[in-house]
């Protein structure tokens, strides 16, 4: 696989599964541009071959400008990888048009911002590679969660459909699912599970790790040597995919 001296670009790359990603990438000569809204995290993590950005996304200017940016200082984006998200949950009768559309903003349209802009450098070079993250919610739903849920599915169509767009171009789409990941958003969700549901915290945790089918918490890193495997050049059939990580059968 020789991906040296192409430019990544990886959303959401200063922590957990991101910045996981990015260290993959960065092992295997690619250039990563390394994007999130707190400047000061991603240059702390930074190693050589990240470059650190500002890009919120949820605001659509600031990934036009700052893809631009990436672009005109590291080349064409050939890979990009949709990972920025939020996970919160909360009941149907409970979900605030104002929560619905935070969830949205961030997970779904955030993921339409970056790739649109992507392709914009990645359709003028021979390669190209669009992996966004989704979640096993988007396969399956999941109790308490209906905008997430929404945002995920929304995101695997919005992926299936970009795929059947540039069928027979050297350019591939896929989605991966993961079920849940030992990163600072189980840590979070730990903490509100505890307070919401009345129970320690080991116990919440305890609540998502018995949701994996294998029962233990995933590793980013399992994440990321998917994602490095959807981007060798040997797996241009692999496209307009779904690949869910959870330990089992969904």
């Amino acid at each position: 696989m020789d991906l040296k001296g192409k430019h990544a670009i990886v959303t959401g790359g200063g922590t957990g599964i991101g910045l996981a990603v990015a260290k993959a990438l960065v092992a295997e000569g690619v250039e990563v541009t390394i994007t999130g809204r707190r400047l000061e995290v991603l240059k702390e993590v930074a190693e050589p071959g990240m470059h650190p950005m500002v890009m919120d996304v949820t605001d659509e200017q600031q990934i036009i400008d700052a893809t631009q940016a990436a672009v005109d200082a590291r080349g064409p984006i050939q890979i990009c990888v949709a990972n920025a998200g939020i996970a919160e949950g909360r009941k149907l009768h409970k979900t605030s048009s104002e929560f619905w559309r935070k969830i949205m903003a961030t997970n779904l349209d955030g993921c339409f911002y970056t790739v649109r802009e992507s392709l914009k450098s990645m359709t003028d070079t021979d390669y190209g590679r669009v992996i966004a993250i989704s979640s096993i919610a988007g396969l399956r739903g999941s109790a308490g969660a209906g905008a997430y849920a929404a945002s995920k599915h929304g995101v695997i169509g919005m992926i299936r459909s970009f795929a059947e767009d540039f069928l027979g171009k050297p350019y591939t789409f896929n989605s991966i699912c993961p079920g849940y990941v030992d990163t600072p958003i189980v840590t979070r969700n730990t903490d509100a599970i505890s307070q919401r549901a009345g129970v320690s915290e080991a116990e919440a945790r305890d609540m998502m790790v018995s949701l994996n089918r294998h029962k233990k918490l995933i590793l980013p890193e399992e994440i990321a040597a998917t994602a490095l495997w959807l981007c060798n050049p040997a797996c241009e059939s692999v496209n307009g995919s779904e690949i869910a990580i959870g330990g089992g059968q969904i």
